[in-house]
């Protein structure tokens, strides 16, 4: 993890860094990345394909990434496990190794020994023990040469070669495979296009993933991972709690206007706030992300709060004078101010955070909102009251 100076110097050192891998290490899957907000996910954009058969899921997982390269919305495309690696295997002729009374387990263990090492002792650093490993040198376990000279242990105290009881084969085999709910699962990964969020990308993605699931026999399929999986998991915590909050929301405005049409009549207000939501964001070019939505939820609040001020005071004026058309205006009017002076203060408390990577966007959403829901309110609000319960002009 580097930090750099300002956000500038992070990006000049990004395209560094992006240009030295490429041409120092070609071989190497490599990724630069700032630090990320909330659970880590690794590459954003990223596709599970599962099935039974490791061979079939990975054809699958080849033709997944040649869809996705036909698509212009990702970029550096690559998987979490695909390639078999070369091994030796080593094939023990059972009868000659029970004439010089060797078991597997002896010749496994000579071979560990060499090849990974075995623990001769342990030395302390500090509150922790450390092994000490011994094992041969690299051009000497690395050399098949050097293992088929390898010496065994007998057990009458000589010696003998490891090619008089063993033979050498070599083959491919897959060093790693993930799986998931027990079945071989291997990841397609990749990076959003410059200027794409991983949203926008799995959703320019979509149809051809999904004519290419559909396409699978069962039990193959393919299912989204990556922010996407991430974000909607997130969301769905939260959204879940939504149907209790507009329960109980709706039944604290129904105690606080004790009457149907007023309580309706502020809920028709809060939708507004979506207008200022969408255009602040689409200024501050900023993703609708879960902060940003978390603010949106406290936003409704607001508006809704400020909708309650006013058609209170309305109906307090009009307990106050005989003509409505003028306890509505003069509701308003009393009231501009301290609605006003409200949401500027919030707008104002809000600026210091907006800057910021991981709040600004929830700051923004509140911004845009209340600012354009509260203009709405002062306009709106009196109109639809006078609208909805017939009042009239005094002439």
């Amino acid at each position: 993890m580097i930090i750099a100076k300002d956000v500038a110097a992070r990006e000049r050192l990004h395209k560094k860094l992006a240009t030295i891998l490429a041409e120092r290490f070609p071989g190497v899957v490599t990724r630069i990345a700032p630090l990320e907000l909330g659970p880590p996910v690794g590459w954003p954009v990223q596709y599970r394909v599962s099935g039974p058969d490791v061979e079939k899921v990975r054809d699958l997982a080849l033709s997944l990434a040649q869809t996705m390269g036909e698509s212009p919305s990702v970029t550096r495309i690559n998987f979490d496990w695909i390639e078999p690696a070369r091994a030796v295997h080593v094939k023990i002729d059972q009868d000659k190794a029970r004439l010089l009374g060797l078991s597997s387990q002896a010749v496994a263990s000579a071979l560990q020994g060499v090849a990974t090492g075995q623990t001769i002792t342990q030395v302390r650093d500090d509150i922790y023990l450390v092994d000490l490993v011994a094992r041969a040198k690299d051009e000497q376990r690395m050399s098949l040469d050097t293992l088929q000279s390898l010496q065994l242990p007998l057990p009458d105290g000589g010696f003998a070669p490891l090619s008089q009881i063993a033979t050498f084969d070599f083959g491919l085999e897959r060093p790693l495979i993930w799986r998931r709910d027990r079945m071989p699962t291997l990841t397609v990964q990749a990076d959003p296009a410059a200027g794409l969020t991983p949203e926008t990308a799995v959703a320019a993605l979509a149809p051809a993933v999904a004519a290419l699931n559909a396409s699978l026999p069962a039990p193959y399929h393919i299912a989204t991972g990556g922010t996407v999986e991430e974000s909607a998991e997130s969301q769905g915590s939260v959204f879940a709690r939504i149907p209790l909050m507009l329960f109980l929301m709706t039944t604290f405005l129904m105690i606080q206007l004790q009457s149907f049409s007023r309580m309706f009549l502020v809920l028709a207000i809060v939708p507004m706030g979506l207008i200022g939501i969408i255009a602040a964001l689409l200024i501050a070019n900023k993703p609708l992300s879960f902060v940003a939505i978390l603010g949106i939820l406290s936003l409704l609040g607001m508006i809704a709060r400020n909708a309650v001020i006013l058609v209170e005071q309305i109906e307090i004026e009009r307990g106050q004078q005989p003509q409505p058309w003028k306890a509505v205006v003069d509701a308003t009017v009393s009231r501009f101010r301290p609605i006003v002076l409200t949401a500027v203060s919030t707008v104002l408390g809000l600026i210091p955070i907006a800057p910021t990577v991981f709040w600004g966007r929830m700051a923004f959403a509140v911004m845009g909102g209340l600012m354009v829901a509260t203009v709405l309110t002062l306009i709106v609000t009196p109109a639809l009251y006078v609208v909805w319960f017939g009042v009239r002009e005094s002439v």
